[in-house]
């Protein structure tokens, strides 16, 4: 199994996940051409995406779905609160499929283990991929941790995990106060320091990789996230990757 990120932040989102023939696409926030050249910079052909799952209907996570399934006969997966809030847009979709937060479900050869997470959408959710040998953490949408969201994500092999905003960058920035309200709320994004700190919770006896997603164009910079995630690791920051916006990451396998 491995992974690659088309890109990560406000402004889209998508993250490939591939097992042999299989290849799953998580969220597709970017429109159709754009998403056609971030995967021809991995070396994917659009055809050959076997299914998108979707996180949640916010923008930045959904806004390419609808196109990109429609032309390419892609498969979509959603949970069902999702689904009612973009019924009208992926009515005509060739394939749409709902699922529960806290079902697995096989695309193939990646098994999908979705759970809940508090953000402020219908039915959020994140997830954990895996071939049966590796398991892919996935977690880029949440304003708080909870006991169930760290036992689902404890002993992957792999992490992609929000670091979205500093604290003291997102309290001095030019935001409005509502704004920064609904970012730094238990239904908005994740620090950097409680980023760091869910990270230092979870069994990372396995760890192979480490990225840190999502961050913010305005209240973050890579080097705080990295040092917040390498503190909890107990590592060189060099270790830590980070998902960028405009140029997300290459393949990473394990090994």
């Amino acid at each position: 199994m491995r992974f690659a990120c088309l890109g990560s932040g406000s402004e889209g989102n998508g993250l490939l996940v591939e097992a042999g023939a299989t290849r799953v696409l998580i969220d597709c926030g970017f429109g159709i051409r754009d998403t056609v050249a971030r995967l021809a910079r991995i070396g994917v052909a659009p055809e050959t995406i076997t299914a998108i799952i979707v996180t949640h209907e916010h923008s930045d996570h959904v806004g390419g779905v609808a196109a990109f399934a429609a032309r390419y006969d892609t498969p979509v997966w959603l949970t069902f609160g999702t689904l009612s809030t973009v019924a009208e847009r992926f009515a005509g979709l060739p394939a749409v499929y709902g699922f529960d937060t806290h079902d697995a479900f096989a695309i193939d050869a990646i098994e999908v283990r979705p759970f809940p997470v508090p953000h402020d959408a219908r039915e959020p959710v994140q997830f954990v991929c895996s071939d049966g040998q590796w398991r892919l953490g996935v977690l880029t949408d949440l304003g708080v941790s909870t006991l169930h969201v760290e036992a689902s994500l404890s002993g992957c092999d792999a992490l992609v995990l929000e670091c979205n905003h500093d604290c003291g960058m997102l309290a001095n920035g030019h935001y409005p106060y509502a704004l920064k309200q609904r970012i730094a709320g238990r239904f908005g994004h994740l620090d950097n320091e409680a980023a760091g700190g869910l990270l230092s919770r979870l069994d990372n006896s396995k760890l192979k990789h480490v990225f840190a997603a999502h961050l913010s164009q305005h209240n973050n910079v890579p080097d705080l996230a990295r040092a917040a995630l390498a503190t909890a690791l107990g590592c060189s920051i060099d270790w830590i990757g980070i998902a960028d916006q405009h140029d997300g990451f290459g393949w990473r396998e394990f090994v």
